[in-house]
């Protein structure tokens, strides 16, 4: 886990899931982003040209966000992201193969989960932040029945059906954080309307966080 990773989940541990944006769109997202608080963005590699958009993101951005690929599901697929300068992976399940090649190429790995055999084959693997996808699809008191499991230290960040109305029950039930992809960026939303989301989310999550 990079230090750059884990002071920015320090600051703010929301991650912005940018599925669907295009090259042209990312540096102007990725401004109204950072101006509202995000420091973690993520391009899912479903996206129109994901490895030209994760370049200018971070090229742009550099220290102000760890920036990063989402939908990563084979182990080439993190060789291309590591080429990048790319510092963080996220998955939308556990593939141990994936994991180890993150760890190889340094890349902070973020784990896609739902089963407790899921997120402790990736926390047995050495993964610290697991993210519960689709965390919407079980509810808030899930994350309790899950983290009753796991080991201590083990981070879960729930994706997936997650919104600003619905943060505060999943932070009465453990969350260490949070991932927002619809409820926040659809593809074509203007950079300004990505803004008004964003700061209502990292508003939200100081008031929590404050409580």
């Amino acid at each position: 886990m990079s230090t750059a990773f884990e002071q920015a989940f320090a600051e703010m541990p929301l991650v912005a899931v940018l599925r669907g944006i295009t090259p042209a769109e990312i540096v102007p997202v990725a401004d109204a982003l950072l101006g509202a608080g995000f420091r973690l963005i993520e391009v899912p590699l479903n996206s129109p040209e994901p490895f030209e958009s994760i370049a200018r993101l971070v090229e742009h951005c550099g220290a102000r966000a760890v920036a990063g690929a989402g939908t990563v599901l084979r182990p080439d697929q993190v060789s291309r992201l590591a080429a990048t300068g790319a510092s963080l992976m996220v998955t939308p399940n556990t593939d141990l193969a994936v994991i180890e090649a993150a760890q190889a190429a340094g890349l902070t790995p973020l784990i896609g989960c739902l089963s407790p055999s899921e997120a402790l084959a990736a926390a047995g693997a050495g993964v610290t932040v697991l993210k519960v996808f689709p965390a919407g699809r079980l509810g808030a008191g899930y994350l309790k029945d899950l983290r009753a499991v796991l080991p201590d230290g083990v981070r879960l960040v729930p994706v997936g059906g997650v919104g600003a109305e619905t943060m505060a029950d999943y932070h009465a039930q453990g969350a260490d954080g949070f991932g927002f992809g619809t409820s926040l960026y659809t593809a074509g939303r203007a950079p300004g309307e990505v803004a008004r989301v964003a700061a209502s989310l990292v508003a939200e999550y100081r008031r929590l966080a404050a409580a």
